[in-house]
């Protein structure tokens, strides 16, 4: 027996995620019926004693029909509008679905401001918090409405592995309109399904198809950055078909021997990240950048060190104390991120000296061992500039959460 997928059937706080593509119909509009099926689903697990939280992609589905639209716009604009007439039809279907069952239903719609700034991202936790101790079920999306490009989430995935970590879930599940992962195109003969991830290293030679969905915006690949992100910080999960949402969240019954054989179950990392270095590592946006040498890389990255004066080369943005910052390698690529203890104002008082030549006031670490994380970047970013004190043009590493980044081994 899988001590993954038992752990998935016994966890007594779950996240469940489920995309636009499970909720609709051929024609784009919402499916009453599969909408219900779903909650038949999610009510059974509530009432065995599970806390549950429900991540639904949908409301610019299901403002395209009224808006007489035949497929989801391109256009930020229109989807916004979109999701304006679409999501309180949705909150609706779901408040009369999880009625049935005599379950409440709270709506939380987050944007990425949620979480990139730690006070919301506090606050977001406390408001989870009282909605599962009344017992309600919160239906959370993202805020299309008033989202912008610069703090979308991009897809509800990435929304679900976040939400997972802030409410202390102890399993994500993510359903969807395909059956599990595959080696390959699951549409393609010769693919196999994979039942079971124990780590990155496992998804080497998995090929990943793109979504056939025109109502959603999250692939495999958006699925597996997901899957990834919460393991990594300690939370199974079970990936499977929206249609087979009961058998996936089974619970172990009173022999305790019953767990979900559906999907592909993915393996938790054995410790589970804290909360201020996840948010950290996943959601926060940088302040701006510090360039070290290969000395200062070892130190941080390899010995989990402090970083100091000496290893600085460069560094770019208008950043206070306290502020998040981004740790560039000798070749521009991202290597960590963390907690600043400098202003701006006072690296050029401090970058390339030894910590017996500063004044007495600045000989504490630039970025302490506790507020550093590694990550390894997917691409190098612009260079900070020896002496600069402003940003330079170009992207901005970590701007791009988890899609542009990937956990160090």
């Amino acid at each position: 027996m899988s001590a993954t997928r038992t752990a998935i059937a016994a966890a007594r706080t779950v996240v469940v995620k489920v995309g636009s593509s499970s909720l609709t119909t051929a024609a784009g509009g919402l499916d009453p019926a599969r909408l219900d099926a779903l909650v038949d689903a999610l009510a059974a697990r509530v009432a065995a004693g599970t806390h549950l939280v429900l991540v639904s992609s949908g409301a610019i589905a299901a403002g395209l029909a009224p808006l007489g639209l035949a497929r989801r716009p391109r256009d930020l604009a229109t989807q916004q509008a979109a999701a304006s007439v679409g999501q309180q039809l949705l909150a609706q279907r779901y408040a009369g679905s999880f009625a049935r069952h005599g379950l409440t239903v709270g709506q939380v719609l987050l944007t990425g401001d949620d979480v990139v700034r730690r006070a919301h991202y506090r606050n977001a936790q406390r408001t989870f918090g009282k909605l599962l101790g009344f017992g309600v079920v919160p239906v959370v999306n993202e805020n299309d409405t008033v989202a912008t490009e610069e703090i979308k989430f991009g897809d509800n995935d990435r929304l679900a592995a976040l939400v997972a970590h802030l409410v202390g879930a102890d399993a994500l599940v993510l359903l969807s309109d395909v059956d599990a992962l595959h080696t390959g195109d699951p549409r393609l003969p010769g693919s196999e399904q994979i039942p079971e991830v124990a780590d990155a290293t496992a998804l080497a030679d998995v090929e990943i198809a793109t979504s056939s969905s025109d109502v959603g915006t999250g692939g495999m690949g958006s699925k597996l950055t997901a899957a990834l992100t919460a393991t990594g910080a300690g939370i199974p999960v079970l990936l499977a078909s929206a249609e087979a949402a009961a058998a996936a969240l089974v619970t172990p019954g009173p022999d305790g021997t019953v767990v979900p054989t559906v999907g592909t179950a993915f393996a938790p990392a054995l410790r589970r990240t804290s909360a201020r270095l996840f948010w950290l590592r996943h959601a926060a946006h940088s302040s701006g950048s510090l360039q070290l040498d290969a000395g200062a890389v070892a130190a941080v990255v390899q010995r989990r060190k402090s970083l100091l004066a000496a290893g600085i080369t460069g560094w770019t943005g208008e950043f206070d104390s306290g502020d998040v910052v981004d740790l560039l390698g000798p070749d521009g690529i991202v290597v960590a991120r963390g907690f600043v203890a400098h202003d701006a104002t006072e690296m050029p008082l401090v970058v390339g000296r030894k910590t017996a030549e500063l004044p007495e006031s600045l000989r504490h670490e630039v970025v302490h061992a506790d507020d550093l994380v590694s990550v390894q970047s997917a691409q190098p970013v612009q260079s900070a500039q020896p002496g600069g004190a402003g940003p330079v043009p170009g992207t901005r590493a970590g701007a791009a959460g988890p899609a542009a980044e990937k956990e160090s081994a």
